[in-house]
C-alpha cells in the first residue's frame, strides 16, 4: 500500500459537509431511544426553581466572610501582640 502524504490524508471537511445522511451523535440517539419508551413532560421556557429548597441571602454570606477576616485579622494581630521580641 503506498504511505499518502499529510495533504491527501487531511479529512476534507468540505466533503463531510455535503454529506447526504448526517449521523447524529451519540447523545442525541440516547435520548431519542430513552424518550421513546419514556417521553419527557413539557417544561416552560424557563421553569420556576423549585421553592421547597429556601435561598440564602447574600447577606448572610457576606456576613460570615466578614466575620471570619476580621476574626483571621484579630488572631493574627493577638499573636504577634504575644510574641516576644
Amino acid at each position: 500500500m503506498p504511505e499518502q502524504d499529510d495533504a491527501e490524508r487531511e479529512f476534507d471537511l468540505r466533503w463531510a459537509d455535503s454529506a447526504e445522511h448526517k449521523e447524529p451523535s451519540a447523545r442525541a440517539r440516547m435520548l431519542a431511544a430513552r424518550w421513546k419508551e419514556n417521553p419527557p413532560r413539557p417544561q416552560p421556557f424557563r421553569a420556576d426553581p423549585d421553592l421547597s429548597a429556601p435561598r440564602r441571602s447574600s447577606w448572610i454570606s457576606t456576613a460570615v466572610v466578614l466575620g471570619s477576616v476580621a476574626a483571621i485579622i484579630l488572631l493574627l494581630g493577638y499573636a504577634n501582640f504575644r510574641a516576644p521580641y
